[in-house]
């Protein structure tokens, strides 16, 4: 069989670091209902005043990132697709990107001029969130929906705790661990409190400190930060780490809402005034290195970190194109369940 196309699909980025495409991508990113999630009148206003400024002080960012070939996430997707295409023997690997190029529409387009009808759609988030695993699975049924197209799918569930992924995880932090170090801080990307409040028809949300380590089944299935300390304790057990040697925090906050915490900003300076010399950052939201782990931890958390008594800042790479990563990311692909 070999019309059974693979779909990675992540993120995005700008198309340059011009002020103008980030402005672009940004503009396209913010206003997506599961991104703001609030009525469109309001978004508008709302993204309208970030565009003021925040596209000018992003493209600073990117441009201190950016590599030769292009955007980090952009490339190494694109090496991660590579190595799946020898892997994936049922048909075409293609890539495709939430935001920005190449879009959803546009690949799903080519694979049904291809006479391709079965997709896996595989979302390369984690850990479950409406502003990630959402939006891409509405924006394919979109696609498929006003084209027309004759296509069924297969969907990648969140794989934050399924041990191909933790497995892969373990092999490519190993050498970092293995060096001498003080503390690993798991950040992960941050969301705002009301999303989860949303999704949680329990009322159990948020209401005490262990409220994500007792969720129930139900709710732990859209519970964002549930799934992240999930991942995270399941990977410190099987790096063999004592409880005082790692702890987790959420990154990334924009605008005045209140995001889930810890805060990794604080965090990062509880650290360094606690007396930890040499930190090692892991950000398991993200399987590809991009401006959140590459400029905000890696640059910015580490001046953080240096300025609040810590030493050195060692990022940890995301999983990448890592060869058990590749090995991990077919097997989950392989078994994902046909989509309703």
């Amino acid at each position: 069989m070999t019309d059974h196309a693979l779909l990675l699909v992540n993120l995005g980025s700008p198309a340059s670091t011009s002020v103008a495409d980030v402005r672009s991508y940004l503009n396209q990113f913010l206003m997506d209902p599961y991104v703001i999630d609030v009525p469109w009148p309001l978004r508008r206003l709302i993204v309208s005043l970030i565009l003021i400024r925040r596209p000018a002080a992003s493209a600073h960012a990117y441009a201190s990132i950016w590599w030769d070939e292009g955007s980090p996430l952009v490339v190494l997707s694109k090496r991660l697709q590579e190595a799946m295409k020898a892997s994936w023997t049922h048909g075409p690997v293609e890539l495709a990107m939430r935001y920005g190029e190449p879009s959803l529409q546009t690949v799903l387009t080519r694979l049904a001029s291809q006479g391709i009808k079965q997709v896996t759609l595989a979302p390369l988030y984690p850990q479950f969130a409406d502003s990630t695993t959402t939006t891409v699975i509405e924006e394919a049924k979109r696609v498929v929906r006003e084209h027309q197209l004759a296509m069924r799918f297969s969907l990648l569930p969140p794989f934050y705790d399924q041990p191909e992924y933790l497995d892969a995880l373990v092999d490519s932090a190993k050498p970092y661990l293995e060096q001498d170090f003080d503390h690993l801080l798991l950040s992960f990307h941050g969301l705002p409190e009301r999303h989860l409040h949303k999704l949680d028809p329990s009322g159990h949300c948020l209401k005490g400190v262990d409220c994500c380590r007792t969720a129930a089944p139900e709710v732990l299935a859209t519970c964002y930060r549930a799934q992240c300390l999930r991942s995270a304790e399941l990977f410190a057990q099987r790096m063999g780490l004592k409880p005082e040697q790692w702890s987790v925090s959420f990154q990334s906050r924009l605008g005045r809402a209140k995001w889930i915490e810890p805060y990794t900003e604080a965090r990062l300076d509880e650290l360094g005034k606690q007396g930890v010399k040499k930190l090692l950052v892991m950000c398991p939201a993200f399987v590809a290195d991009c401006i959140e782990t590459l400029e905000e931890i890696g640059d910015r958390g580490r001046e953080q970190f240096i300025e609040a008594g810590g030493e050195s800042l060692q990022l940890v790479p995301c999983l990448n194109d890592h060869p058990s990563w590749v090995a991990a990311l077919k097997t989950l692909s392989e078994r994902a369940p046909l989509m309703l």
